[in-house]
């Protein structure tokens, strides 16, 4: 799909000048917030935020907000996306370099952040780890339930540290993860750029809401996330929405179980899912779900299941 002259001359128009043109160069990096920006410019931040709204105004751009702060990315995909991209191929690096070193300095600051976060939060995670079979195990499961890959695309809900998308994220051409948490999104991001992965995006984005393409990615995961959701039954069809015909989506999370105190404790609003209730809401939402995959505990602890669906290819759709 095209843009109309008019539409390309306005977004011709907002990108069409030297600060804009940096600050497109910067977002096609990683989202960031008005404050980094500033700062990586050289710039006031009334001023940024000029340049800024002019751009999310021609469509260009995403603003959203988080919290108290305020943060602008390049859309996912689209007209406008492609246009940026095509601009930005006609750049000279120089410029782009020059920011680049100080959005690695607005990066170093950022690691240390999360990695005192990580530090505060990890003894929770610790906690309810000990409760299941060991981490390695449930990842050698995952890896077997998505398949060998190479992926085109896959896209991690939640993704937390950005586990999924290390584990992943090799076998696939790009990646990308969406998380509600700025703070979580610097761990990933930390974890991410520790395991050499260069063609994985990390986002601000609502499993509800993910504002991604209907079947865009071959590969969707769901890792250790529902249980903490108000209608997980609405977010596994908003996963089922991106797969592609051939698709697989991977859900990871508790079977049914009674510890009352990860309610109570670690905010867990469900005590587990059943196999026949991930299956129905995979049926639901256009999806074959594939037997589930049970991994319980050694001892009186939590069973981790994992359930995988697909979509029906093309094909099989035209002779069902």
């Amino acid at each position: 799909m095209g843009l109309a002259p008019d539409v390309t001359v306005d977004l011709l128009r907002a990108a069409g000048e030297p600060t804009r043109l940096r600050i497109l160069s910067l977002l096609a990096m990683e989202e960031l917030s008005v404050m980094e920006l500033a700062r990586i410019l050289d710039q006031s931040q009334p001023r940024v935020s000029r340049h800024l709204k002019l751009m999310a105004e021609a469509g260009l751009i995403e603003r959203f907000p988080d919290g108290t702060w305020v943060f602008y990315r390049l859309p996912a995909s689209g007209p406008a996306r492609r246009l940026a991209d095509a601009v930005l191929d006609l750049l000279e690096d120089t410029a782009a370099d020059r920011d680049s070193v100080c959005l690695q300095d607005v990066r170093a600051e950022r690691y240390a952040q999360a990695a005192e976060y990580f530090a505060r939060v990890a003894p929770q995670w610790d906690q309810i780890r000990s409760l299941y079979v060991s981490e390695a195990a449930v990842e050698a499961a995952i890896e077997r339930a998505a398949g060998p890959g190479p992926f085109r695309r896959v896209v991690d809900l939640g993704t937390g540290s950005g586990r999924m998308l290390s584990l992943l994220g090799e076998r696939a051409h790009s990646a990308i993860g969406l998380d509600l948490s700025q703070q979580m999104l610097n761990v990933a991001r930390r974890n991410v750029a520790e395991a050499g992965l260069s063609k994985v995006e990390l986002r601000h984005g609502d499993i509800f809401a993910t504002r991604l393409p209907d079947e865009s990615a071959d590969l969707v995961v769901v890792h250790q996330v529902l249980h903490y959701l108000t209608d997980p039954a609405a977010a596994v069809a908003e996963a089922a929405r991106l797969i592609e015909p051939g698709g697989r989506l991977v859900i990871v999370d508790f079977a049914p179980h009674d510890h009352e105190q990860l309610r109570s404790e670690h905010q867990h609003r469900r005590l587990g899912f059943s196999d026949a209730e991930m299956a129905r809401w995979g049926r639901e939402a256009g999806l074959v779900p594939s037997a589930p995959i049970a991994l319980p505990p050694d001892h009186d602890g939590l069973t981790v299941t994992i359930w995988s669906a697909d979509r029906p290819s093309r094909s099989a759709q035209r002779s069902a």
